[in-house]
C-alpha cells in the first residue's frame, strides 16, 4: 500500500515536491533515460507513483531538506524576535519627530521673514512722522532682529534637507547591497531542490519505465494499442459476456427456442 503523505515533509513543502515532479516528467524528452515515457506509462500514471512513493523520494534528500528547513526557521526566529513591533513604534515616533521639525523648518522662515518685513515697514513709517515717536527705533531693532531669525531658520532649513538626503540615499545603498548578497534560504531551497530532483524522482521514474511490473495500482486511463496491453502489476477484470469468447471471430447468435413442448396448436390438444 502506497503512502500518501511524507511525516518529514512539512506540509508547505509538499506543493513544491508535487511541482519538481511535473518539471521532471515535462522534461522527459531531454533525458535519455526517461525516453520510454508513453511506450508503457504516461505521466499521469509516473506522477501518482512519484507522489505515493514521496517519503521514499524526500529520503533521498534528507540532509539537504533537514539544512533547508533549519535555515528557513532560524530565519523567521530572527525576524520575530528582531525589535519589529519596538522598531515599529520607535519610528513612528521618529517619524513624528521629523515630521514637527520638517514643519518647524518650513514655517520658521516664513513667520521670521513676515514678522521682519512688518516691523521694518512699520519702523521705518514710524519715522517718517514729525515728530518721531519714541517706539520706532523699537520697531526697527525688532524687524532687525527677526531679519536675523530669518536667515538662521533658512541655514537650519537647509542642513536638515541635505542631512535628509544623505541618510535616504545611505539607506537605499544598504538595502541594495542586502539584496545582492544571495540569501541563505535561497540557497539552502535551491540545494534541496536539486538533491530531490537528482537523487530521488528522477531515479524513481527511471526505474518505473524500466521496471515491467511497475506500476500505480489502478487500470491505465488511456487505452492500449491493438494486441499491446501494458502489465501494470495487477490483473484485468475479464469484461467478456457470459458464452463470448474474448479472443477469435466473433461467435454467430442464435436465438432462444421459447417454444414449449406442451403447448402446440389447437389440432393437437393432449387426450
Amino acid at each position: 500500500m502506497h503512502m500518501t503523505s511524507a511525516p518529514h515533509l512539512l506540509t508547505e513543502d509538499r506543493p513544491e515536491f508535487d511541482r519538481l515532479i511535473d518539471e521532471a516528467l515535462r522534461a522527459a524528452n531531454e533525458r535519455p533515460e526517461l525516453a520510454t515515457l508513453g511506450e508503457r506509462l504516461n505521466a499521469e500514471q509516473l506522477r501518482t507513483m512519484a507522489q505515493g512513493a514521496s517519503a521514499l523520494l524526500a529520503a533521498a534528500a534528507a540532509a539537504e531538506y533537514g539544512h533547508y528547513v533549519k535555515v528557513r526557521e532560524e530565519r523567521r526566529d530572527g525576524t520575530l524576535s528582531a525589535p519589529g513591533t519596538t522598531g515599529d513604534e520607535e519610528g513612528d515616533g521618529s517619524g513624528g519627530g521629523a515630521g514637527v521639525s520638517a514643519v518647524v523648518a518650513v514655517l520658521a522662515p516664513v513667520l521670521a521673514g513676515t514678522a521682519m518685513l512688518i516691523f521694518l515697514l512699520v519702523g521705518y513709517i514710524l519715522k517718517m512722522i514729525e515728530p518721531e515717536p519714541a517706539f520706532a527705533q523699537t520697531m526697527l531693532t525688532a524687524g532687525w532682529l527677526f531679519g536675523a531669525l530669518t536667515a538662521a531658520a533658512l541655514l537650519f532649513a537647509v542642513i536638515g534637507l541635505l542631512v535628509t538626503a544623505v541618510r535616504n540615499s545611505a539607506t537605499e545603498v544598504a538595502a541594495d547591497e542586502t539584496e545582492a548578497v544571495p540569501d541563505e534560504v535561497a540557497r539552502a531551497r535551491e540545494a534541496w531542490r536539486h538533491a530531490l530532483l537528482e537523487r530521488g524522482i528522477i531515479p524513481f521514474l527511471r526505474d518505473a519505465l524500466a521496471d515491467p511490473s511497475a506500476g500505480p495500482g489502478f487500470p491505465t486511463p488511456r487505452t492500449p494499442g491493438a494486441g499491446r496491453i501494458p502489465s501494470l502489476g495487477y490483473t484485468r477484470p475479464d469484461f467478456t459476456s457470459p458464452g463470448t469468447p474474448s479472443q477469435g471471430s466473433p461467435p454467430g447468435y442464435t436465438s432462444p427456442d421459447f417454444t414449449s413442448p406442451d403447448f402446440g396448436g389447437p389440432e393437437q390438444r393432449p387426450e
